[in-house]
């Protein structure tokens, strides 16, 4: 039988809000993310969404209310309009200029070729791997869903990049629920609420500082990551 990944995990996600996942690999973060789009199902439990069981809303419906950010973001041949359109095929062009500068991803548009109509495929023009999370930021920030996930959007990217997709991910988390999984705590730190995973179960909930308080593994994990402590 397939041994479960995740196990008595109980959590609420306030509407308008952002919760942080962390964990080490193999600890479940991206294994939720798969059954809240129900690439799977659970063995046992219910995820819901309003007090309403995922699997008792249509599936098109279920995916239309998210938009997915992950490390590997999916371009397609086309143009880098067409790329960000893919997040909402009616947009029209002042709403794509919009969502492009909420993804700081403007700049390095204009420098293309033929800029928002250069051929991503076609052309040979290779995107950077920031410029390919730029590109699906700005894909969900004109999906406009109410549920956003980020599943290690920004892992990797170079730190001033980072820097940049963080200020866009704080910009279209505002207004919507989000839920970012991380392995850089520092696309965390600011989470309303942060849930550490381990070995497919909770080990700790709190804020940033709460959390840093506790002494435990998120507090050790920041250490490394900030350099104030070896691995």
């Amino acid at each position: 039988g397939r041994e479960s990944v995740l196990n008595e995990i109980n959590f609420e996600v306030q509407a308008g809000t952002t919760v942080g996942l962390v964990g080490s690999t193999g600890s479940g973060k991206t294994t939720l993310t798969r059954l809240l789009m129900r690439f799977h199902d659970p063995l046992s439990g219910t995820l819901e969404i309003d007090d309403i069981n995922i699997k008792d809303l249509k599936l098109e419906s279920l995916r239309s209310s998210i938009a997915l950010v992950s490390q590997n973001t999916t371009l397609f041949p086309g143009t880098v309009k067409e790329n960000i359109a893919y997040g909402n095929p009616d947009a029209n062009m002042e709403q794509i200029e919009y969502a492009a500068g909420i993804a700081e991803a403007t700049v390095f548009i204009s420098e293309l070729p033929k800029g928002m109509e250069t051929n991503i495929g076609e052309d040979g023009h290779k995107l950077s791997g920031g410029q390919r999370q730029r590109l699906a930021i700005a894909r969900a920030v004109l999906k406009n869903a109410p549920i956003l996930i980020l599943d290690e959007a920004t892992s990797n990217v170079d730190n001033e990049t980072e820097a940049a997709l963080q200020r866009s991910i704080d910009k279209i988390s505002e207004d919507r629920t989000t839920l970012i999984i991380a392995h850089r705590l520092s696309t965390i730190r600011n989470a309303d609420t942060i849930i550490v995973l381990d070995s497919g179960s909770i080990s700790e909930v709190g804020t940033h500082d709460q959390l840093i308080e506790k002494s435990g593994i998120y507090s050790r994990l920041w250490a490394v990551q900030t350099g104030e402590l070896e691995k």
